[in-house]
């Protein structure tokens, strides 16, 4: 992989993100990611970031986002990043941990549509 799109940098926090994995990206992975027969990884390094989730296959970079994510410095963060992995040609998916909660089955129709 090209250094473009990792960072070796950032190898052993992907890692420990993936071992403190919330509640709703558990949900995700073993209710649905993981079952479905595109490839996903978990807690992705590309380039300076870190992906919650991601589907080479599809291009696709799924992120579930608490409530830090929707302060100023969050948001602003997070638009950076988005143009950033839209730039490298991926299509960045975004849910709340609140829709993970609620509203998990459209979460995962929203993610098929993208994956079929």
């Amino acid at each position: 992989m090209t250094t473009k799109f990792h960072n070796s940098d950032l190898s052993d926090r992907a890692t420990l993100l993936r071992k403190r994995a919330t509640k709703e990206e558990n949900k995700l992975w073993y209710g649905f990611l993981k079952k479905q027969p595109c490839h996903f990884c978990r807690q992705k390094v590309i380039g300076n970031y870190i992906a919650d989730f991601y589907c080479a296959k599809h291009k696709l970079v799924i992120e579930l986002d608490g409530s830090q994510h929707y302060e100023d410095e969050g948001e602003r963060y997070d638009r950076k990043r988005d143009e950033f992995l839209s730039s490298l040609g991926f299509t960045v998916l975004r849910y709340s941990n609140l829709d993970i909660k609620r509203n998990f089955d459209g979460v995962c129709a929203d993610i098929l549509l993208h994956i079929t």
